[in-house]
């Protein structure tokens, strides 16, 4: 799509469309009717044609404008760009041009005219923004100005901009021009290069092709409330703060209270690992429990009680559970908060606590408790992450595999309880930084080989954990889960040495017969679920 450009100054929307070629767009010309702007440079320091053309003294709207039309005649075109473009354009020039777009610093009808910016603050809102509008005639038949049809043309995008306690009239107008304009004139230009747009003059309105809204739409506006200002991120030089988003019904640790209001307050990371404890313990009917360090579980377990199900989770790896995030999907008990503070932890996270557990977990003066209150239902259907420059947006892996859903490919068929402890495998597995892979018992945790480079030294890792840290169990006899298929038999081969016999995966490498033929060799039961737990966050 070529692009002809009008502006009066700087003309800084048109240089950064320019720049960032939404759609493939670039400009054929820019246009000015200013002898000294400054956006003739910057178009000629990017190869882009110019033209000038300055009203004379006497002269009419109407022959200025045909003026204006002669000189882009040579140039071909498919849209028009206005930025700070000083004159009110009429039909004169719009019926012999396409459609013509202009960018305006509010968010219309709210505040049109020349100063979007001191009328905000003026009406003292809290939220502002852009419009980016198709060009209409604002003129009657003599060219005068018809105030109140002026920026009233069909809207094709807006963006809202904050405006904060303290502005000025400069300082909103800097925002809304990098926050605002910047994202949402190239979203309306790349609109019209795809061939999106349509148009509907007598209903005054746009429809944009695709923009059906769901769980993945067009754009995306976020608004958080900030929280708390928090002593650090994951590091002390590293600033922070917690921000909350109060439509959110599902338990979560952003929303919990912190009972013992003399402790030291969360830290990032507290909240981080928070986050994936409670995460993790939702995933289960019975009584579970869970220890997280940075994201990871150190152990994770069911058990017929709370108190139980902790020192289950805790004897996986108690070295590596020092200093982590205790999280628990029943009321704690006393007996489970005197178990809790047997070694340092750094917060405990449950719906609910007795009056006798709380006694016992004061006691530790820096131990956090929070209560997220009733578990309820899992609301929040999508997880993100920010990147530099964007965020990645996918649907929470909510899968809860069953026993019908296990493909069984080996010889050996896997017995009732080893099917239970696969399954309770593969939904702990989910909450493991990948390349992961856990092994279990019954249904908890003996061994866990998180974030690896490669799955080899997961199951290296697991098995070591197991060796070395567990307390009161090993590997021999053991399940393991691995949340993406094997590549190769050497991950079976370190499983069997590790005492291993049974495995479920995912299936589906090119070399799914030798794994299967390595699982026989050493009398594993293996299944295939057909999906994989990827965790990379």
């Amino acid at each position: 799509m070529k692009l002809a450009g009008m502006a009066s100054n700087r003309g800084r929307n048109l240089m950064n469309i320019a720049d960032r070629a939404p759609g493939g767009a670039e400009f054929a010309v820019v246009l000015t009717n200013s002898e000294d702007a400054p956006v003739v440079e910057k178009a000629d320091k990017r190869g882009i044609p110019t033209e000038t053309v300055v009203r004379e003294e006497g002269e009419s709207r109407t022959e200025h404008e045909q003026r204006v039309v002669e000189a882009l005649a040579d140039y071909d075109f498919d849209l028009v760009c206005l930025d700070g473009y000083m004159r009110i354009l009429s039909d004169t020039f719009l019926d012999e041009m396409p459609t013509t777009l202009n960018v305006h610093p509010a968010l219309l009808p709210s505040f049109p005219g020349m100063d979007a910016w001191g009328d905000a603050l003026d009406e003292g809102v809290s939220v502002t923004g852009c419009t980016v509008h198709v060009v209409t005639d604002a003129t009657d038949d003599e060219g005068n100005v018809i105030e109140s049809e002026v920026d009233g043309g069909p809207i094709v995008t807006q963006e809202p901009v904050p405006v904060y306690e303290g502005d000025d009239s400069d300082d909103l107008a800097d925002r809304v021009l990098y926050q605002g304009e910047f994202a949402a004139y190239p979203r309306a230009i790349k609109f019209f290069a795809e061939d999106r747009v349509e148009i509907d003059y007598d209903a005054n309105a746009v429809e944009i092709d695709g923009d059906e809204g769901g769980d993945f739409p067009e754009r995306r506006l976020i608004s958080h409330d900030r929280a708390a200002d928090l002593r650090y991120g994951e590091n002390p030089h590293q600033d922070a703060a917690l921000y909350i988003d109060n439509t959110v019904d599902e338990a979560s640790v952003v929303h919990a209270d912190q009972l013992n209001e003399g402790a030291k307050a969360l830290s990032y990371n507290n909240y981080n690992d928070a986050d994936g404890a409670l995460n993790l313990i939702k995933e289960f009917e019975e009584p579970a429990a869970a220890v997280i360090k940075h994201t990871n579980p150190a152990g994770c377990a069911t058990a017929d009680t709370l108190a139980e199900a902790y020192d289950r989770a805790l004897s996986t790896d108690p070295m590596s559970a020092f200093g982590g995030i205790v999280a628990l999907n029943r009321v704690c008990d006393e007996e489970t908060a005197t178990q809790i503070i047997d070694s340092f932890k750094e917060v405990v996270v449950a719906p609910g606590y007795t009056d006798d557990a709380l006694d016992v977990l004061f006691e530790k003066d820096n131990l956090r408790v929070l209560d997220v209150g009733d578990l309820g239902q899992i609301t929040e259907r999508l997880t993100e992450k920010p990147l530099v420059g964007g965020r990645l947006v996918q649907e929470r892996d909510l899968q809860s595999l069953e026993e019908s859903d296990l493909e069984v490919v080996t010889d050996r068929e896997p017995t009732d309880e080893q099917i239970e402890s696969m399954l309770f495998g593969w939904q702990t597995l989910k909450h493991v930084k990948s390349n992961g892979i856990l092994f279990a018992k019954g249904t908890e945790t003996v061994g866990i080989g998180m974030g690896q480079v490669s799955r080899v030294d997961a199951v290296r890792l697991a098995a070591m954990k197991a060796d070395e840290h567990a307390e009161g169990k090993d590997a021999e006899g053991a399940v393991m889960a691995s949340d993406a298929f094997f590549p190769f038999p050497d991950g079976i081969e370190h499983a069997a040495d590790a005492g291993i016999e049974a495995v479920i995966q995912p299936g589906g490498s090119q070399n799914d017969d030798q794994v299967i033929e390595a699982a026989n060799e050493h009398d594993m039961a293996m299944v295939f679920t057909g999906s994989r737990s990827f965790r990379h966050d």
